[in-house]
């Protein structure tokens, strides 16, 4: 069972955490002090134009400006209506000083602005508005097979403008164009906004602010397979109440105020989960560990058996660990919300198989994932490298600081190491021409070290370069830090010397570098928490079409208006036909269906051409013989039945149904004749009854004569063999027929 926990009972901290039972699979942080900054939107002023970096600096109202690729410069940035505008014409035409809408693309890191652009994006609950990129636009990559098709077709149905771009986001599956139309509708009116606020002031300043994390989560993670929302704060409540309410009232049921004395996260075990997001190693299942470190470039992640020895053998107990490090390392990545370059060392593993099966639980592992990862194969050094997108600030860098003792490199010199350093400082110091004397703060341990190992390096060090040096352990430092001070020659002014001692520098009591930092001002922006006027359109499960649907209503549909058709042209053409009760069969694997794929081939042959012409004659000729033969022929000559029209496809049957099939198995079908050819011309004039006899009797005395002079190759011998015994046996009883016939032609008169 799914879950969505929003904890907000401390309000320096607001936490959102997806749970399935009891595992933790994705976590987010925000403090209300951090807000996020992506995707928010400003009005920003051109400062500086960098040609050689192709770029410009842009003021949009803090203390570091932000750094604008011309190429994510949109031509209506440059107020041009033309949308094919090149670069170097927008570079001509950027100015500075020029006003510019920009949003945030990627948020300000170390030293770095942030990264902006002019393409604004609009990310609704089903859809993405680009209302200055009417390039961009589809569906989102995750959606595939026939679920893509089912959204072309609703997205046919939506009326945008011709001058913004669409994308369809993995939330709008399955949603009919009316609820679609209704997100864009919401995204239209927040535009608008947008671009009205815009003009109203000249000075940088916040435009449209991005929701809050739960508005977020809500919007991005909220699907129908999460069965409950748990918020154990009463105005958080309130919050996604009126959000659910507004926007996606069909999940207003999931949504439930927690009460409960027991914290929510300790209620579902999730608190020590996440504190691995924040360690260094995480343990697998099975004994083994993830070493996770990070670096300027890239994030390396090592996997370790340590005590995974469950395998029967070495190769086994690799494979079994690096498909748990597999699972984990996706986990990880959301937990932490890493972005970048990565670099995984699995364990070794000899069989190939075993490292594509590897690959595949990686990628299997990563589809749930919102951002966009690409993955490549394990190589011959077991190493497998992937990029993941930077969505927002990893946690790492939203809750921890640099180590002021290491500076962030996890690793200190040992007290050894720092004394000797300092020594050789000392003696390069007091080389110096001018220097009276060299005086060293340093830790405790350090001058310990100095003071009584190396006093007679520090002896011979005075001796020789006739300079004091003053060594002063302090108990505020701590290794590897050391200050030196180099004291130059002065005149003697007659004032005394102080101990050395009282040289010992006191303790800085000043704060440190993150909290001497003026606390951020709190940005109000122009518009925030638009919602749309009107509540989401709920759809009607019943008229959803699915695939099974779809298949199954083309299919009926089109063979029930066939079937009208055809039957009301055959009531039409010729109503004395009795309607047979045999209904045509739509299977595949039907002999008679198979050989027309092949008459395709044979009817490219001129012989073939001529012997179907013949056979479409014949059942033509057929017809009249059969209307006017008397029940007793019919019962005499069984094998003589001449063919009738299908009443169900309105197509005449062939002459011989009680033939032996071919050698292949097939009946050949004749081709039905076309309306306009000249057979079907000649069988539809009518006759008039004086000739009945006399037709008959040609028709009967043409089909009684053997024809042994058609092509071989056209038909097989057994075919043959069975039609000169049919023919012989109707020519051995002409009179009985004949007979019957002058008298019907008798009453007729």
């Amino acid at each position: 069972m799914k879950r969505m926990l929003i904890n907000a009972t401390q309000p320096e901290e607001l936490r959102v955490a997806l749970v399935d039972g009891q595992k933790l699979y994705d976590f987010d942080i925000e403090h209300p002090s951090q807000e996020q900054k992506k995707s928010n939107i400003y009005k920003g002023i051109i400062t500086r134009i960098e040609p050689s970096l192709e770029a410009a600096f842009v003021n949009y109202g803090v203390d570091k400006h932000g750094f604008l690729p011309l190429k994510e410069v949109s031509p209506s940035a440059v107020n041009s209506d033309d949308p094919n505008l090149s670069r170097a014409a927008i570079k001509e035409q950027l100015k500075e000083g020029q006003e510019v809408i920009v949003q945030i693309e990627k948020e300000e890191r170390g030293n770095k602005g942030a990264a902006l652009t002019t393409y604004i994006s609009l990310a609704g609950t089903y859809l993405v508005l680009m209302p200055n990129n009417p390039r961009a636009g589809g569906i989102s990559r995750r959606i595939e097979g026939e679920t893509r098709n089912e959204l072309r077709d609703a997205m046919a149905g939506l009326e945008v403008p011709e001058d913004m771009g669409l994308i369809v986001r993995t939330a709008g599956c399955g949603k009919s164009t009316e609820e679609l139309q209704w997100d864009l509708n919401y995204l239209l009116q927040l535009w608008e906004a947008i671009d009205r606020s815009s003009k109203e002031q000249s000075n940088p300043f916040l435009i449209f602010q991005e929701s809050n994390v739960i508005i977020r989560a809500l919007r991005d993670h909220l699907r129908a397979d999460i069965d409950e929302i748990l918020i154990d704060k009463e105005s958080s409540f309130k919050l996604v109440y009126n959000f659910l309410k507004q926007v996606m009232p069909h999940y207003l049921s999931k949504a439930k105020l927690y009460n409960d004395a027991v914290p929510l996260f300790n209620r579902y075990q999730i608190e020590s989960q996440i504190e691995t997001a924040y360690s260094r190693e995480v343990p697998l299942p099975s004994g083994g560990e993830l070493v996770i470190d990070h670096t300027e470039a890239l994030t390396s992640v090592d996997i370790n058996s340590a005590r995974s020895t469950k395998g029967s053998d070495i190769e086994e107990t690799a494979l079994n660990t690096n498909l748990e490090a597999a699972d984990e390392i996706a986990r990880q990545l959301r937990l932490r919300d890493l972005g970048g370059l990565f670099v995984i060392d699995f364990i070794d593993m000899l069989a190939n198989k075993n490292q594509r099966a590897v690959e595949n639980r990686l990628r299997d592992a990563l589809k749930i994932d919102r951002a966009r990862v690409q993955t490549s194969r394990i190589s011959r050094f077991g190493l497998l490298e992937m990029s993941r997108q930077r969505l927002r600030p990893s946690l790492g860098d939203t809750t921890q600081l640099t180590c002021p003792r290491c500076n962030g490199q996890g690793e200190i010199r040992n007290i050894e190491s720092v004394a000797l350093s300092v020594l050789r400082i000392l003696e390069e110091e007091a080389m110096k021409n001018g220097t009276e004397k060299v005086i060293a703060h340093l830790p405790i341990e350090c001058a310990t070290f100095l003071l009584n190992e190396k006093r007679p390096s520090i002896d011979q060090i005075e001796s020789r370069l006739k300079v004091r040096i003053i060594v002063l352990p302090s108990k505020h430092l701590e290794t590897p830090a050391y200050d030196i001070e180099r004291i130059k020659n002065k005149d003697d002014d007659g004032s005394e010397e102080s101990a050395s001692y009282t040289q010992i520098k006191a303790e800085d009591t000043a704060l440190p570098e993150f909290a001497r930092q003026t606390a951020p001002k709190v940005e109000q922006a122009v518009i925030k928490e638009f919602l749309p006027d009107a509540p989401a359109p709920v759809q009607n499960k019943k008229t959803s079409a699915g695939l099974i649907n779809r298949f199954w209503t083309k299919l009926i549909g089109s063979s029930a208006e066939t079937a009208e058709v055809s039957t009301k042209t055959t009531e039409k053409s010729d109503k004395t036909v009795k309607p047979q009760g045999e209904k045509q069969q739509n299977n595949r694997r039907n002999p008679n269906n198979r050989r027309n794929l092949n008459n395709r081939n044979r009817n490219r042959n001129p012989n073939n051409r001529d012997r179907n012409n013949s056979q479409k004659n014949k059942p033509a000729n057929g017809n009249t013989t059969t209307q006017n033969s008397t029940p007793e022929k019919k019962s005499k000559e069984p094998s003589v039945k001449s063919p009738e029209a299908n009443t169900e496809t309105g197509e005449p049957k062939p002459r011989n149904q009680n033939r032996k099939p071919n050698r292949r198995g097939y009946n050949r079908k004749p081709r039905a004749a076309k309306p306009g050819s000249e057979e079907s011309n000649v069988s539809n004039k009518p006759t008039p009854a004086k000739d009945d006899n006399t037709t008959v009797k040609q028709q009967e005395s043409k089909e009684a004569q053997p024809n042994f002079n058609k092509n071989p190759k056209a038909q097989s011998y057994a075919a043959n063999y069975q039609k000169n015994i049919s023919a012989a046996k109707s020519s051995s009883e002409p009179a009985p027929a004949a007979a019957a016939d002058k008298h019907a032609a008798k009453t007729e008169d």
